[in-house]
C-alpha cells in the first residue's frame, strides 16, 4: 500500500509515481485473487476492530478503504493512486487536497489507519506524518498501524525500514498514543519469516486533552 509522505521534499520517492500505482493495481487484479477470497481474513480483521469513521492515511488505490465504514476518508501522496480510488466511488484526497477539504475537521475521525505505510520511510518521517494527522482524530480515538513481517518486507523494493512490535510501539509513544493491543495476523509470529502476508498489527489510543 502506498504511503503518505507529507514532508517538504523535492523527491517524494518511488511510491509517488504512476508506476507504483500500476504495480498496486496489477497486484490486486490477477484472476486467482478475484476468484479466491484471499483478502477476506484481512477485511475481517479490520472490521472486528470496529474502527468507526476512519482516516486511511496512505490509502493507495483503496484496498482497505473500500471495506471501512462508508463515512471513512482516504489520503495519499500519490495522485495517480487517488484517481484509482476515486474511480471506485471512494472518498479520497491527495495530501494537499485533504487539508483544504470539508473533511479536514478537527476531531472528526474515530481512527487513523496506516496500513503498510511506515515501513516505506524512516522513523522521523513516520512520526511527522502521524503528528500531522493527529488533530483529526477524536480524544480517545485510535491509531492502527499495520506493517509486514520479514517475508513481506523483503517482497517490496520500496520498503525502507523493518518495523516490528517494538518499532510500532516507539512510533505510538512518540505521537501521543498509548498501545492497547499488538498481535500477529493472520498466523503466529513465526510464520512471518516465510509467509509474505503475515502482518504486525498494533492498536493504540489517544489520551484526552488535559483541561
Amino acid at each position: 500500500m502506498s504511503d503518505d509522505r507529507a514532508q517538504p521534499s523535492s523527491d517524494p520517492g518511488p511510491t509517488a509515481d504512476a508506476d507504483y500505482t500500476e504495480r498496486l493495481v496489477r497486484l490486486s487484479s490477477p484472476l486467482w485473487k478475484r476468484v479466491l477470497p484471499v483478502q477476506a481474513p484481512y477485511r475481517w480483521n479490520l472490521r472486528r476492530l470496529h474502527l468507526g469513521r476512519t482516516l486511511d492515511v496512505g490509502c493507495g488505490v483503496g484496498r482497505n478503504l473500500a471495506f471501512l465504514d462508508r463515512t471513512s476518508v482516504g489520503v495519499d501522496h500519490n495522485v495517480h493512486s487517488i484517481e484509482v480510488a476515486r474511480s471506485k466511488g471512494l472518498v479520497a484526497y491527495s495530501s494537499e487536497a485533504f487539508v483544504a477539504s470539508a473533511d479536514a475537521l478537527s476531531a472528526s475521525f474515530d481512527t487513523i489507519l496506516l496500513a503498510h505505510v511506515v515501513e516505506h520511510m524512516d522513523r522521523e518521517t513516520a512520526v511527522m506524518i502521524i503528528d500531522g494527522y493527529r488533530q483529526y482524530v477524536k480524544d480517545g480515538g485510535r491509531l492502527v498501524l499495520i506493517t509486514p513481517q520479514e517475508a513481506g518486507f523483503r517482497s517490496d523494493a520500496t520498503h525502507v525500514r523493518f518495523v516490528d512490535f517494538d518499532g510500532l510501539t516507539d512510533i505510538a509513544d512518540a505521537t501521543g498514543f498509548e498501545v492497547e493491543r499488538a498481535y500477529s495476523f493472520p498466523f503466529p509470529r513465526a510464520a512471518g519469516r516465510k509467509f509474505t502476508y503475515n502482518e504486525f498489527v498494533m492498536v493504540a489510543r489517544r489520551g484526552r486533552r488535559s483541561l
